[in-house]
């Protein structure tokens, strides 16, 4: 077999992506931490529990992991929760703990990527009304400049919210995470207050920190449509993309919130992203279904021959991820890949997910768009919400009983990945050979 090698800018950042909820443990006063006690909420009625120990400590071996893995950057969230108790309350030590970690991964050679809220929401905050109240915006933006003011030392790339489309949809429309409301007109408000949030916050962040570099990590799936001569499917495929897709990154460029149906102008919105954050997972067929009211009369679906994770949760659809980024060149900003993984416990998909995806990155690069950055989901398994402990999407495996922590294969090609600061032949014949013929064709 000849020898190729996909290589990256030098200067290019390889990392992982972790959540505090996710892997803190015994974040006790947000409202996931309340959803997780109610029965039925969470599948096999998992909790979160002690997560993966980081605020006990065990962050410093995982984060030893990354650096000696050759990774250079590392996606982390803060728990406002613990940050802001109560309205009227601060809690330094919370803050100086954040500060350690953040200190740590400079220690290790990691560029820090801090995102500020990653879907969890203080109890007090959610009792006066979440992100429903239109007073959110403020509440937000002074939870933001108390963090930033004390962190701006050790990070300059700040994440406002992660996935705030699948939030607001997830939460307020679809109705299975917190608060549980199957709302359309609740779930467009809540949008709209949280672009208003992000804006606040990013003047505020630059107010702070002239250097920083503010955006959101966007949710995006790709769509394609099941039956291209339908019309119907058509329409429904065009619909969700826009819904889920386009408003949000739309809405930080031009200031206006395109909703179905009705237009709301937040001009204050306008041009604050500094790069489009995009987390992507897979494609999904859509065809058009009276029964999915409730998800904009789309029926998402994998076809029959798809390469499926575990659980089929995921379909390895590497293609997706080039035409996602290709669709991110419109915005004109750098692009971060500041998700991409998949759930596979037996680590089988894991190592072909991975290369092919980096090599559908590689073009892109290739191509010479602005993409700087691929932060893999994620260094060790992690509560998965709704999900529980059911999808394991770690590079390292986490045992449960014993906070034990075993290296998957997979850790080991992102290892040779990060350190080459490429893919090549050799690395796809070790670790996943029955793709080799896709990205080495003879």
């Amino acid at each position: 077999m000849p020898s190729a090698s996909f290589h990256f800018p030098k200067g290019f950042l390889w990392g992982t992506a972790t959540a505090a909820h996710q892997v803190e443990g015994n974040n006790s006063n947000n409202q996931w931490w309340d959803w997780e006690q109610q029965e039925g909420r969470i599948l096999q009625g998992h909790k979160s529990g002690l997560a993966c120990d980081w605020w006990g400590g065990r962050w410093k071996e995982d984060l030893d992991r990354a650096a000696e893995s050759g990774q250079n950057a590392h996606r982390l969230s803060v728990e406002w929760s613990r940050i802001q108790p109560a309205p009227d309350r601060w809690d330094e030590d919370a803050l100086e703990r954040y500060r350690l970690m953040l200190r740590g991964l400079r220690e290790r050679g990691l560029t820090a990527m801090v995102t500020l809220h990653h879907f969890t929401n203080p109890l007090w905050f959610e009792e006066m009304g979440g992100w429903e109240n239109d007073e959110s915006p403020v509440f937000f933006e002074k939870f933001v400049r108390k963090t930033v003011e004390a962190l701006k030392e050790y990070c300059t790339l700040w994440v406002t919210f992660n996935e705030p489309n699948g939030y607001a949809g997830l939460s307020y429309a679809v109705g299975v995470w917190p608060p549980g409301k199957k709302d359309f007109n609740a779930s467009f408000h809540v949008t709209t207050n949280m672009v208003r949030a992000h804006a606040a916050a990013y003047r505020a962040i630059h107010t702070i920190q002239l250097e920083a570099r503010v955006g959101i990590a966007l949710y995006y799936r790709e769509l394609a449509c099941a039956h291209p001569t339908s019309p119907l499917d058509r329409w429904a495929t065009r619909n969700l993309h826009h819904t889920l897709n386009a408003i949000w990154p739309r809405a930080l460029k031009y200031g206006v919130l395109e909703f179905p149906l009705k237009r709301v102008r937040v001009p204050e919105a306008a041009q604050t992203q500094d790069y489009f954050g995009f987390n992507y997972y897979s494609r999904y067929q859509v065809a058009f279904d009276l029964r999915k009211a409730g998800e904009m009369f789309a029926r998402q679906f994998f076809p029959p021959e798809a390469d499926l994770s575990g659980t089929g949760f995921l379909a390895n659809e590497p293609d997706g991820m080039f035409s996602g980024l290709k669709w991110a060149l419109q915005f004109n900003v750098p692009i971060l890949v500041t998700e991409n993984g998949v759930e596979d416990a037996e680590d089988k998909m894991r190592p072909r997910y991975i290369a092919q995806h980096i090599h559908q990155m590689w073009r892109a690069v290739n191509f010479n768009w602005p993409v700087k950055s691929y932060f893999h989901w994620s260094l060790v398994d992690n509560f998965e919400w709704e999900r529980g402990w059911t999808q394991r999407f770690g590079l390292w495996e986490l045992d449960l009983d014993t906070q034990a922590r075993r290296k998957r294969p997979s850790a080991n090609l992102y290892a040779e990945i990060c350190k080459e600061n490429g893919l090549t032949s050799e690395m796809v014949t070790n670790y996943c050979p029955e793709v080799y013929d896709k990205l080495f064709p003879g």
